[in-house]
């Protein structure tokens, strides 16, 4: 549980569902494995022929990793908002303001991707025909990874939408603190502990300078001050 909690982004907890939390752990996982696979694949095609003796089914399972991981690192970005948006400027806003722009946003993508899923779909239909070699694969495998990438983008979006429009789409802000708790919270206790030890060391060297001013036996009245021309030498 503290595993799935530590992938799953908790950024913008306002706009998600938490039933969609663990989709988004199988994602990122399923990303992650194929990245590494692809560079493991990557790394034995450039051996095997370095070597002489080309290992050629490499190269479609090359292919096909990068693409899905493209496109499911794709949908996956979209539920984490760590994909391109105007932030700069939404962020900027507030109210009604925010509030329209952060939905045409999330319109706009969901448009994109109800067009990625229908011709994506049509794609597929269409790569049944053609074939990858040397193991003559019918490409349509390949071209599945764009339909699917557009109906998680779909569900991720209606998520983002549904939430927005009811809990809206800023961030939740906590109370203010006064600023002494502030600094006091950001105090480490080591470094709290090493400035006292400093200020008692310069406490303790004012009192040594004042008491090598003063001659013996004179009154702690009678010291020169520091604004009479005397000096503490």
């Amino acid at each position: 549980m503290q595993q799935r909690e530590a992938v799953v982004l908790q950024r913008d907890r306002h706009l998600k569902w938490k039933a969609l939390d663990p989709l988004e752990w199988i994602l990122m996982v399923a990303c992650g494995v194929l990245l590494g696979g692809f560079a493991t694949t990557v790394f034995l095609d450039v051996v095997t022929r370095t070597v002489g003796h080309p290992w050629l089914s490499l190269q479609e399972l090359t292919s096909v990793q990068f693409i899905y991981c493209t496109f499911i690192g794709t949908a996956v970005a979209v539920r984490r908002n760590d994909h391109l948006l105007l932030t700069a400027i939404t962020d900027a806003m507030h109210g009604r303001t925010r509030f329209v722009f952060e939905t045409v946003k999330r319109v706009v993508i969901l448009g994109v991707a109800l067009c990625m899923v229908w011709y994506g779909y049509l794609n597929v239909l269409s790569g049944f025909g053609s074939f990858r070699m040397p193991s003559l694969t019918p490409i349509a495998y390949w071209y599945m990874a764009i339909p699917l990438s557009g109906a998680l983008i779909v569900l991720f979006v209606i998520e983002q939408l549904v939430n927005g429009w009811k809990n809206g789409y800023e961030h939740a802000r906590p109370p203010a603190e006064d600023d002494d708790d502030v600094v006091e919270d950001l105090l480490i206790p080591g470094l709290a502990a090493e400035g006292a030890a400093g200020s008692n060391a310069i406490d303790k060297a004012i009192d040594d300078a004042i008491d090598a001013a003063n001659p013996a036996g004179t009154a702690p009245g009678d010291a020169p001050r520091a604004g009479s021309g005397g000096a503490l030498l």
